[in-house]
């Protein structure tokens, strides 16, 4: 398992980017309701896993990692599947799934 230091770290880094999509989601007038949601739910779920990766509990930073990576490749998959998704609010999906994906795949 990598240093709760690099965790809370690379943590970080994905909220600026959760946070980074949820601008852009805000201000794009086009934005299918689904993708909104998964939006929402990746901003109120990376709140809550910050409070468990403080606990430093391991199986639980993984859980809580696993669940928000299943929420990005929701987010993904309503990118693809959606034609008026704006390139913007694809590539924002894009780098928050990339991050929660190789955290996850570092915590395993």
């Amino acid at each position: 398992m990598l240093q709760s230091s690099e965790i809370e770290r690379r943590f970080s880094s994905i909220q600026q980017a959760i946070g980074q999509a949820s601008q852009t989601c805000q201000s794009e007038a086009s934005i299918p309701p689904q993708l909104k949601d998964c939006i929402k739910k990746l901003d109120r779920e990376s709140a809550m896993a910050q409070q468990v990766i403080a606990s430093h509990d391991e199986t639980r930073i993984r859980q809580c990692i696993d669940e928000l990576e299943d929420l990005g490749d929701e987010a993904k998959k309503v990118c693809r599947n959606q034609a008026a998704v704006s390139p913007k609010m694809v590539e924002a999906v894009r780098n928050v799934h990339d991050q929660l994906s190789d955290l996850k795949h570092q915590l395993h």
